[in-house]
């Protein structure tokens, strides 16, 4: 009896630790605290494999840590034992693996469960509805046939573009870019307006200058828009938004100019492959080299995107979405494998050789441009010897070097950035003065670098007037 009574009393101490415990993990969730949310709950799971609680928010930390294939066995046994949230969890999961037809299942089972427990269904509701418009677009994907891919740095991705003269120049960094016409002599551009939002500009040439830059009405309305490029026919027009029809982050949006309303045309999303639901954006089509090109940051660092160069369809080629294998049309809508969406070989090694062309021509071009510094609308150098004024040539000098430093401290900063995100308090702490002093110096140099560049540019005309 007595032996009895001692073990009750070690089984409710260790029941009242174990809720104890649980209680602590789940306020980690709560609270955010991923990571040692992830560490309490497998110690719960061990001790109860079978719990679905213990299993959904053991799945659920994993999923919001970006450990989604290790969170699915976890979300799965919790579902399957009927937690209302492991639903929902599973849902967006599953979404997240293009497989929509199983995420909408589980979305649809979640809100069946909130409705008969009296609970409400609004947040549930609009994401379902986000899930079924993301379907409905998987179902025309594009079939094209994409050539290469390379990861290249954020901010200087255009320079992976090797697009032909008669496609025009785009020019700019991640924040914004210019397209301007072969002729010279139009420009559209994307800079923030007075409330920090970025919107669409229109420029076109004349004999002293650049005309006011006038916003693109008809577009300016949705969200952020960014990346304009705008085709030879002068009329269409793709762009990249994150307005409420992208899927994610910037989507790429294709438009055509009205000339009657003086107006852009309703966009339409171009779908994928084209988009995700991460950030996609600077679709370029090269009609004289017959090659496209976009950017995405999708799976991937902060500071990278992937540049992918593809073949343009002269009319749009959907998947048979009924009679097609679903794996492979995700393969198609996520390009994880380019190589899966070779069909004709020929078409391809053709399109590669464009390409290897077009970036010889680059390589060349670059070998005799050492820089590109605009003097004013009709003076651009690419040498020092350019410079017909020796002091802007010594200023430019300087500029040069402090824009390298300047480059060097960002890079810098992003990198204290990225391991103060991963350090725990202790570290975090120790990081902080540090990155707090870039955060200030980074501003003052570039405004020093703003006026050193006015001063260059004031030089070298007073230089050319004499």
């Amino acid at each position: 009896m007595k032996k009895y009574i001692i073990s009750l009393f070690a089984l409710i101490i260790t029941f009242s630790l174990s809720a104890q415990t649980a209680r602590q993990a789940e306020k980690l969730f709560n609270d955010g605290e991923y990571e040692k949310a992830e560490t309490a709950y497998r110690k719960l799971v061990k001790s109860a494999p079978s719990n679905a609680g213990y299993n959904y928010f053991l799945g659920a930390s994993l999923y919001e840590l970006n450990k989604k294939e290790e969170a699915l066995p976890y979300l799965e046994k919790s579902a399957k034992r009927k937690y209302i949230n492991a639903y929902r969890y599973l849902g967006k999961l599953l979404a997240d693996m293009y497989r929509y037809d199983e995420a909408i299942d589980n979305y649809e089972t979640h809100i069946e469960w909130l409705i008969e427990k009296d609970r409400d269904t609004e947040q549930a509701e609009n994401e379902l509805a986000i899930i079924r418009q993301h379907a409905r677009m998987m179902k025309g994907t594009e079939q094209v046939a994409v050539i290469d891919s390379v990861v290249v740095n954020k901010n200087d991705f255009l320079q992976s573009y090797k697009i032909s003269k008669p496609a025009g120049k785009i020019s700019g960094n991640e924040e914004g870019t210019v397209y301007e016409n072969e002729m010279g002599n139009k420009r559209i551009y994307a800079q923030k307006d007075e409330n920090g939002s970025m919107k669409l500009y229109t420029q076109a040439k004349l004999l002293d200058g650049w005309s006011e830059a006038e916003p693109v009405i008809s577009l300016n309305d949705l969200g952020n828009v960014n990346y304009p490029f705008l085709m030879g026919d002068g009329t269409t027009l793709y762009f990249a938004s994150d307005n409420e029809d992208a899927l994610g982050g910037y989507d790429i949006f294709i438009t055509r100019y009205d000339s009657e309303d003086n107006e852009y045309l309703k966009p339409s999303n171009v779908g994928m492959p084209f988009n995700s639901t991460a950030n996609d954006y600077m679709m370029v089509i090269d009609e004289f080299n017959n090659l496209g090109w976009f950017a995405t940051d999708r799976n991937q660092p902060e500071d990278s995107v992937c540049i992918y160069v593809f073949i343009p369809n002269e009319s749009k080629r959907t998947y048979n979405y009924e009679n097609t294998d679903l794996q492979t049309i995700i393969n198609a809508a996520t390009l994880n494998d380019i190589s899966k969406t070779w069909i004709d070989m020929e078409e391809v090694q053709q399109a590669r050789q464009r390409l290897a062309n077009a970036q010889h021509s680059k390589e060349t071009v670059k070998k005799n441009n050492d820089f590109t510094f605009i003097v004013n609308d009709q003076l651009t150098y690419h040498t020092l010897s350019h410079f017909r004024s020796t002091e802007a040539r010594n200023a430019y000098q300087q500029l040069m070097n402090r824009t390298k430093n300047l480059q060097n401290l960002k890079k810098s900063l992003q990198q204290k950035r990225d391991q103060y995100a991963k350090e725990k308090e202790v570290g975090k702490q120790k990081l902080a003065p540090s990155i707090l002093e870039l955060e200030t110096t980074i501003p003052q140099l570039q405004k020093e670098l703003d006026e050193l560049t006015i001063q260059v540019r004031n030089l070298e005309i007073q230089q050319i007037k004499k």
